[in-house]
């Protein structure tokens, strides 16, 4: 459940970032976006992926991360 509601709000939040807002916003450096895919990975691994393939999942993840943390949405996740 908890994973449902990550993904809608990402969902949400992504599409807000990619619009007018997204030059705003500062790109996130790649230590913090390793530091939140690794974060990611473990609740990926403590409370599943709600049927979404890990990659997909972790890039909804980061981006919800960045979001909230006030930084640009990535397109892809290396």
């Amino acid at each position: 459940m908890k994973t449902a509601i990550l993904i809608l709000s990402t969902l949400l939040s992504t599409s807000l970032s990619f619009g007018i807002f997204a030059d705003e916003k500062p790109k996130a450096d790649i230590e913090l976006i390793a530091e939140l895919k690794q974060f990611c990975s473990e609740v990926a691994e403590e409370d599943g992926t709600d049927d979404l393939s890990l990659p997909a999942f972790l890039l909804v993840c980061v981006n919800q991360e960045l979001d909230e943390e006030g930084y640009q949405s990535i397109k892809k996740l290396d």
